[in-house]
């Protein structure tokens, strides 16, 4: 929603010129039309060291898919339009690369046009990517975008930190341009290796999503290179389309191969150092003015080790290495600097994540350390929970001089950058629509104007802690509902599974939920065990057991939400979800049918020994060493046993993208076979063309419709 007139420091006189009509017509097509509310919101913002600009990401109306890139002058408060792709001369989104589809599918980007940027180290130029075309902008009012005089498909631009050089990959090659000449730094030697790329398993699991960093002085790179010809070949077919060829992906399943992936120090004058054995895998690189650092796992994750390394050699040191009988959590934005070089790290004790710096642990338990955000001199910009409150997150600061202190609201979902004394702060809350962004400069406050629509659905969400545990539950009514008139039919609406929340002191979080409740249901929404917020020991409580835990804990919600609201129908109860809320909500109809009569499972996870390593292994080991732990966590064979009067067949809907190459179709097509075998009735939906997302409009807008169709039958509503 965009600010009020009133909340920015002036008016910028342009009226922007109409690029989307709105969008229009119901929740559903409006939800799908604007990405979920999130077109013509700002994101993606920089920071200049000198705190006098910021650079950000926004398209033009709340319809609009097509993101350009922007600056903010912190001292006049206006914004600048610095990248608009529909003047460049670019093909459409459909000339893609390979490589740039797959890191979108990793990273769940939904728009097109610059949807990504890299900067030099004074934030005075950018590099980009449109349709494989390179180009470079200065980050200052009035810069023209520049193409890149190198043939594409380019992949991952980024300047050298002093300009004057970008590298950049094609073709799983790392290159570089400087001095007006492109040179090839790194050369695949064979047919499944790649230079500068991220592998499977670091983009969809540990959030890297680079495979090269620049030397601080900008003479050499540190490099991945990536060989994924051991993993398994798995073959993605269209059987919409049977005369196309399947699409061949390496898929690192539990249990079976990675990719080998290894780190060189490459020199702009041709020269290569590798840097010593790592362990399984390579988490992240850190390289500034202090230290070349790499954080990287042991295959099992019960231990994460930090190494400094000297670029000369390529010989390195550790730091240090933390360990845990069930797994290490990689922490985002760490490690990093203080201006002093003291080293900023975060690490559980006391069963809570805290920060530390140069080996000595700054916060208190009071505190959930959810990640660094930035690093400004000696200050750190972290985001973090008060314990006991999993549902906000907030934005705070530490220094050795005043300690912590909050600097954005106590409630709601807070994230920001934080350089050269500019604090940018995007707040969500359940009091306002979507997020609001604001930059806070020496003596200035701006609001960055959002152009994203407004839902015009206001989700009334009642929060309490339930039962025992005190699981952060949230109950949605309709909103025409008046207590006592009728008992409503319940419809569980998790996600549940390790390292994402569902319940949140943000209005967006519950937009799906209010209009199934809408619809006639009661809508119950919790997170139990596994989830994050709560500390390490309410996230490790899964070790070996992705089902009973996870499961148990949606059921005791129900209870505690029956006793605290009334008018739930607890003979009359569903449970939907996508991808471990897909697995959930099949994996309660088979196993809890006396407790729940309905599932929709979007995506699911069916077997856990067909999902990948570096996920699958953190909680359940390898099938080779654990396969008890994998029979209690999958459901295929729980499928293949015939319903009785005891543990009756529920209707359960199956829906899958047959283009997914993340939780891949086999996963429903096995259980629905075990289900046909053991002579269960059950639907399946193929979504043909469709990945683990579903970012097109009609399939988004119509899932969401079929869905209370199918839970409108089967619950007898």
């Amino acid at each position: 929603m965009a600010a009020p007139d009133s909340s920015r420091r002036d008016q910028d006189p342009t009226p922007l010129p109409e690029r989307g009509a709105g969008s229009g017509g119901s929740f559903p097509r409006r939800q799908a039309a604007t990405r979920r509310f999130t077109l013509g919101a700002p994101r993606g913002a920089t920071v200049a060291p000198d705190g006098s600009r910021v650079v950000f990401l926004r398209s033009r109306a709340g319809d609009d898919p097509v993101t350009c890139l922007w600056v903010l002058d912190v001292a006049t408060g206006e914004e600048h339009l610095l990248v608009d792709p529909l003047t460049l001369d670019v093909p459409g989104e459909e000339d893609l690369p390979p490589e740039e589809k797959a890191r979108r599918e990793r990273v769940r980007e939904q728009s097109g046009g610059v949807v990504d940027y890299a900067t030099d180290r004074a934030v005075d130029l950018a590099a980009f990517v449109l349709s494989g075309r390179a180009f470079t902008v200065s980050l200052h009012p009035g810069a023209t975008p520049q193409p890149l005089p190198v043939e594409g498909p380019v992949v991952d631009p980024r300047p050298a930190p002093e300009g004057g050089a970008v590298a950049f990959v094609r073709g799983g090659a790392l290159h570089v341009l400087a001095g007006g000449a492109e040179r090839t730094l790194a050369t695949p030697e064979a047919e499944h290796v790649t230079y500068g790329l991220a592998d499977f398993v670091a983009a969809e699991e540990m959030n890297r999503y680079r495979g090269f960093w620049w030397a601080p002085d900008g003479s050499s790179l540190a490099v991945a290179r990536v060989d994924d010809s051991a993993v398994t070949r798995w073959h993605i077919a269209d059987p919409a389309n049977p005369d196309r060829e399947p699409t061949v992906v390496a898929y690192p399943a539990a249990g079976t191969t990675n990719a080998t992936v290894t780190l060189h120090v490459i020199g702009l004058d041709g020269s290569r150092v590798d840097v010593s054995q790592l362990d399984e895998y390579l988490a992240d690189v850190h390289w500034d003015t202090h230290d070349l650092l790499l954080t990287t796992s042991t295959r099992d994750q019960e231990a994460i080790t930090l190494r400094r390394v000297d670029p000369s050699s390529g010989t390195s040191s550790v730091v240090r290495t933390d360990t845990d009988d069930a797994w290490v959590d990689l922490v985002p934005g760490v490690p990093a600097h203080l201006d002093d070089g003291s080293l900023v790290w975060c690490a559980d004790a006391d069963d809570a994540r805290r920060l530390v710096v140069d080996g000595s642990v700054v916060t208190g338990p009071e505190w959930q350390v959810r990640g660094v955000a930035a690093v400004d001199g000696g200050t750190v910009l972290l985001t973090a929970s008060r314990t006991g409150t999993p549902t906000s997150t907030v934005l705070a600061v530490w220094s050795r001089e005043a300690g912590v202190s909050v600097v954005s609201a106590e409630r709601g979902i807070a994230s920001g950058r934080l350089a050269g004394g500019t604090l940018v702060v995007s707040q969500a809350s359940l009091e306002h629509d979507g997020s609001v962004t604001t930059v806070r400069g020496p003596g200035t406050s701006t609001v960055i104007r959002s152009f994203a629509e407004s839902p015009g659905l206001e989700p009334r969400v009642h929060l309490f802690a339930a039962g025992e545990r005190g699981l952060a539950t949230a109950v949605l009514l309709p909103r025409h509902h008046i207590p006592g008139s009728e008992r409503l039919p319940v419809l569980l609406d998790p996600y549940g599974g390790p390292h994402a929340q569902r319940v949140l002191d943000a209005r967006g979080a519950f937009l799906t939920s209010q209009w199934f409740a809408d619809q006639g249901f009661a809508v119950v929404v919790a997170d139990g065990r596994g989830t994050p917020g709560r500390g390490p020991a309410f996230e490790r409580a899964v070790d070996g057991d992705l089902a009973g835990p996870v499961l148990d804990d949606q059921l005791a919600a129900l209870a505690a939400a029956a006793d605290e609201v009334e008018d739930l129908d607890l003979s009359r109860v569903a449970l939907r979800g996508w991808s471990f809320g897909g697995y959930l909500a099949a994996l309660a109809v088979l196993r809890r049918p006396d407790a729940v009569h309905a599932a929709i499972a979007g995506a699911p996870v069916t077997d856990w020994a067909l999902y990948d390593t570096h996920y699958t292994e953190r909680y359940l080991g390898t099938p080779q060493d654990r396969p008890d732990a994998y029979e209690r966590s999958s459901i295929v064979s729980d499928a293949a046993r015939p319903a009785t009067d005891a543990a009756p067949n529920r209707p359960l809907l199956l829906i899958h993208g047959l283009a997914d190459d993340n939780v891949v179709a086999a996963h429903t097509l096995r259980i629905s076979s075990a289900l046909l075998a053991a002579g269960r009735p059950h639907r399946v939906l193929p979504l043909s063309g469709v990945t683990h997302m579903t970012p097109q409009e009609v399939v988004a807008e119509n899932l969401l419709r079929l869905q209370v169709a199918f839970l409108k039958e089967s619950l007898g509503v």
